[in-house]
């Protein structure tokens, strides 16, 4: 994959556009985890250490495109990143049309959401975008996967559009994952619905080794093949689907559990009933993996070369549900396999039990994540190829 890099880009004098993922939680004016903020500021400081005049642009939330809403400006957001980089951030309300700024200094523009024509990838806004830039700088892999004007539109009109570091290190991870691993490699994947993966695990399935299925994924899987999932929140539309992906012999093994924990609803006052897969009953809901199933999944990753992680495998946020998470959690990190885990899911638990740090690569993105997994071409990257091409 070739791509111009911002890092051999000459910045000095420049003013250097940069398409973040600063899509963070805020509540009463206040950001509440700044994780994705902080991965950014390694990209701002290296354009700001080059000389360049730094403009940011970012979309929060799901506002009404076109409509200024105080809810999900991005103000919190150029207060919280003035104190992380030491040095005032001015918030732009009406950008579009350019606005001073001077070579060492930052202004975020707000959010991007709030123009006409964004999710619909205007030509004539990414142009307005691209007019106020002598570099574009795409480094928000979390949206990626969507064309729109301030990830692709922009990037087709700007003089010079490159890939950021952040978005760099997402693509090469992911292909180390993914294009030439080390064997065998293993893939979680958690989610609700098989129906919205289902995609994912057809690809995922002519790749991997082993897959191991979570949450009501897993359920449809056990249903699948034969098992009584109760009241579990189960796709009973796909259980032929799956069950034809796991009678091929030309896939991979799908790891299914050996218990499970149940209980009658999904509350932290339930109680938590370990069960083989016989003794679900039709009232019971499938929650989480048993402690037989966590000691198996975790032998199994304890050989993997590679783990490629999205998705828990229960209700981890309730303590009672939360064993085979964390459990699958602890395996991943003391696995000595290359390991990369994506999707906000994933990296709440890895929060919650204080494992980040021990996991080879986070991934930022969430749907990015999930259709690079898949095999689709994300749009915000093809034309960074493109215009790399063209350079040549």
């Amino acid at each position: 994959m070739a791509l111009l890099r911002m890092e051999d880009l000459p910045l000095a004098g420049k003013r250097v556009l940069m398409r973040l993922d600063l899509n963070v939680p805020v509540e009463g004016g206040v950001v509440t985890s700044d994780a994705r903020i902080r991965a950014a500021l390694p990209t701002i400081r290296l354009a700001l250490e080059r000389g360049a005049a730094v403009m940011l642009m970012s979309h929060l939330g799901r506002p009404v495109e076109g409509q200024f809403d105080a809810r999900w400006s991005l103000t919190p957001v150029a207060r919280h990143l003035s104190m992380l980089l030491g040095r005032p951030v001015a918030m732009i309300r009406d950008w579009l049309h350019g606005f001073p700024i001077a070579d060492g200094e930052v202004a975020l523009c707000e959010n991007v959401r709030f123009n006409p024509g964004e999710k619909a990838d205007d030509d004539r806004l990414g142009r307005q975008m691209a007019a106020l830039c002598d570099v574009f700088v795409m480094d928000a892999f979390g949206t990626a996967h969507r064309a729109q004007a301030s990830t692709h539109a922009v990037a087709r009109h700007a003089p010079v559009a490159c890939a950021g570091p952040l978005l760099l290190g997402e693509l090469d991870a992911l292909g180390r994952a993914l294009r030439k691993p080390a064997r065998p490699v293993v893939a979680i994947l958690g989610g609700s619905k098989a129906s919205t993966k289902l995609k994912v695990l057809q690809a995922l399935l002519g790749k991997v080794d082993y897959l191991i299925p979570g949450g009501g994924i897993a359920n449809t899987f056990l249903a699948a093949a034969g098992h009584p999932v109760g009241r579990s929140l189960c796709e009973h539309d796909y259980v032929g689907q799956l069950a034809k992906l796991l009678s091929s012999r030309e896939r991979a093994e799908v790891v299914l559990p050996r218990d499970v924990i149940t209980a009658r609803e999904v509350s932290a006052r339930s109680r938590a009933h370990v069960r083989r897969l016989a003794e679900v009953g039709d009232e019971e809901m499938i929650l989480d993996v048993g402690p037989a199933t966590a000691r198996a999944y975790a032998r199994l990753l304890k050989s993997a070369g590679t783990i490629v992680w999205n998705g828990p495998v229960g209700v981890f946020e309730i303590e009672q549900f939360g064993g085979g998470t964390r459990a699958l959690a602890k395996a991943v990190a003391a696995s000595p396999a290359f390991s990369i885990a994506g999707g906000g899911d994933t990296l709440a638990a890895l929060d919650r039990y204080r494992l980040t740090h021990r996991v080879s690569y986070v991934s930022t993105g969430g749907g990015a994540f999930l259709e690079y997994l898949e095999g689709v071409q994300l749009p915000a990257v093809t034309v960074l190829e493109e215009r790399a091409e063209g350079r040549r």
